[in-house]
């Protein structure tokens, strides 16, 4: 299937996106009705986007502090850069840790870390982030208020 590009994804696409966006158990027959598509023409489109790479996967949105996880810690880590990969992996893998990215900057990662409560974001930051090798700085903001938080994208 030839790869579709930013370009090739239409005003039907972007309104299927953000109606997924908002409400990822949308059905391919309520989409149809809200865009004048039938359920097959949606379930076509959306395979495409799939295919295509657009779509990467459906998943539900969890508010953490409802399933334990009180604290929310943003970490820049700033690493030697031969060992940058090496870091983000073994974080990208800890339980903790909600999202990993590298970022602009001397070899700097950002990172979202969910736990339970002070105690337990102490013991990951002094026994699994910084028995990491290779870590030159680790700079933390612990979030005491959320004011918007949104997964996926407005389109």
């Amino acid at each position: 299937m030839q790869e579709q590009t930013k370009s090739k994804i239409d005003e039907i696409d972007k309104k299927i996106i953000q109606l997924l966006i908002d409400d990822g158990r949308i059905s391919y027959a309520d989409i149809g009705k809200e865009l004048g598509l039938s359920r097959v023409a949606v379930r076509s489109r959306v395979n495409q986007l799939i295919d295509c790479g657009v779509i990467e996967k459906f998943t539900a949105v969890i508010n953490s502090e409802k399933v334990g996880k009180q604290v929310s810690a943003f970490f820049e880590v700033d690493c030697e850069p031969r060992s940058l990969v090496e870091v983000a992996e073994n974080l990208a893998n800890n339980p903790y840790v909600a999202s990993c990215y590298q970022m602009t900057g001397p070899s700097t990662l950002h990172m979202h870390v969910l736990v339970e409560d002070f105690k337990e974001l102490e013991s990951f930051i002094n026994n699994e982030l910084y028995a990491l090798e290779g870590i030159t700085r680790v700079e933390s903001h612990t979030l005491l208020r959320r004011f918007k938080s949104r997964s996926g994208l407005k389109l």
